[in-house]
């Protein structure tokens, strides 16, 4: 039985891993921010993680009855002279969309960026009550 030496099979393991280098920012296509949504008295609330992204590299806007948050991390590595033999970090653009309530007001939201968390609160639409009528009863 032929051993091989430590040298030549280390050899390998770089390119193996290769075509694997560039896959963060393949799979950050997909990359879809976690995020929590929640109701209170006069607004809804919807939290969303974006850990290592900037706030100027987010925007948020209201469209259809939609709340769309859209953004990018960026790579901010430097790779010369450096192999990663894998890297699980999501770099790239993000997109969420939200659908809002009916009675959500989408002209007014507010949002806060904090510690790699957005907040996001939408005010709820004041409840307007129908005037009371009185109905006329006819007789026959």
């Amino acid at each position: 039985m032929v051993e091989k030496s430590h040298t030549a099979g280390s050899e390998w393991w770089p390119n193996l891993y290769e075509p694997l280098r560039n896959i963060g920012e393949k799979v950050a296509e997909w990359f879809a921010p976690k995020s929590e949504a929640s109701a209170l008295e006069d607004y809804y609330e919807i939290n969303i993680e974006l850990p290592g992204v900037k706030a100027e590299d987010v925007d948020v806007s209201v469209q259809d009855n939609s709340l769309m948050v859209r953004g990018e991390k960026r790579s901010e590595r430097q790779q010369s002279g450096q192999s990663f033999y894998f890297s699980e970090r999501e770099y790239g653009a993000f997109q969420r969309a939200f659908r809002l309530p009916p009675d959500a007001d989408g002209d007014q939201v507010d949002a806060q960026f904090d510690d790699g968390v957005l907040c996001l609160k939408i005010a709820k639409r004041s409840a307007s009550k129908p005037a009371a009528r009185k109905i006329e009863i006819r007789q026959s």
